[in-house]
């Protein structure tokens, strides 16, 4: 079993708590950020980087590179969802839906994927993509209404 962390870890001391044994101690911990005025940690801020800018990028190369991002994501969740969105979507979409979902991509993995399960409370939806067709494409996907075992798409499905 995993301890149980009872302060943020904004804050340069935090409790850990054993469900093992019930003992506590004090972990020192490194301050995540250099903010004096305010304990609010913002994870945003320090985990999400700025996306390639890509200009005029061929069609054949969006889509590939697209491909290769819904299939890498790093999270087997977000990857099973987007690769098999990916496969069979991806060379229906016109040029403004290619934009779209490189837009999406761009997001966190963990947020895309409580997204797409319409999981709010874990990860609210910006206002962004409140209206977005594309992620409600991709929310009717993840309901997975056929009941399919999800698994990554042969590269094939993707032509």
């Amino acid at each position: 079993m995993f301890p149980t962390v009872t302060k943020t870890l904004s804050l340069q001391r935090y409790r850990i708590t054993s469900p093992l044994v019930g003992s506590t101690s004090l972990l020192r911990s490194l301050r995540w950020y250099s903010s004096e005025k305010d304990d609010h940690d913002d994870v945003m801020t320090r985990i999400k980087m700025a996306p390639i800018k890509r200009t005029n990028e061929p069609l054949d190369k969006k889509r590939a590179r697209l491909i290769y991002q819904s299939r890498k994501r790093g999270i087997l969740e977000t990857d099973l969802l987007l690769s098999g969105f990916a496969a069979k979507y991806l060379k229906k979409m016109n040029q403004e839906e290619l934009e779209e979902y490189d837009s999406l991509l761009n997001e966190l993995d963990w947020d895309i994927y409580y997204w797409a399960t319409k999981n709010y409370e874990i990860s609210p939806l910006p206002e962004k993509w409140a209206n977005s067709k594309l992620l409600t494409q991709l929310q009717e996907f993840s309901e997975n209404k056929e009941k399919e075992i999800l698994s990554m798409p042969d590269l094939s499905k993707y032509q």
